[in-house]
């Protein structure tokens, strides 16, 4: 029997499931842990259809500025950063979050 291997967004999935509470990784980043550093549309494009929003944490994605997405495809702008705020993540002046402090090194 041959084995399966996950499909992309399986891919992408898995890993966002890696970011710590109170962390957070870019769109590019999660592209090139799973496997393709010219992903990053389309780890926004996965996450947007996330199957498990309670399991898999996309809240936890931003954009390489540390910016939230208009599109948080569960609730907005506004439910995206209280989501991170409740975590502890903190947002700079601009509203960006401060990826200094606050960006997942990956491993």
């Amino acid at each position: 029997m041959k084995e399966e291997k996950p499909n992309t967004f399986e891919l992408i999935y898995e890993q966002v499931c890696r970011i710590p509470y109170g962390k957070v990784a870019t769109y590019g980043m999660i592209a090139r842990l799973a496997g393709n550093p010219h992903w990053s549309r389309v780890v926004g494009y996965a996450l947007h259809v996330n199957p498990r929003p309670g399991e898999i944490p996309c809240h936890r994605v931003v954009n390489r500025f540390g910016g939230l997405s208009s599109a948080f495809a569960f609730g907005g702008c506004g439910m995206h950063r209280a989501l991170l705020e409740a975590e502890g993540v903190e947002f700079d002046a601009d509203g960006n979050v401060d990826l200094d402090r606050f960006l997942w090194d990956g491993k």
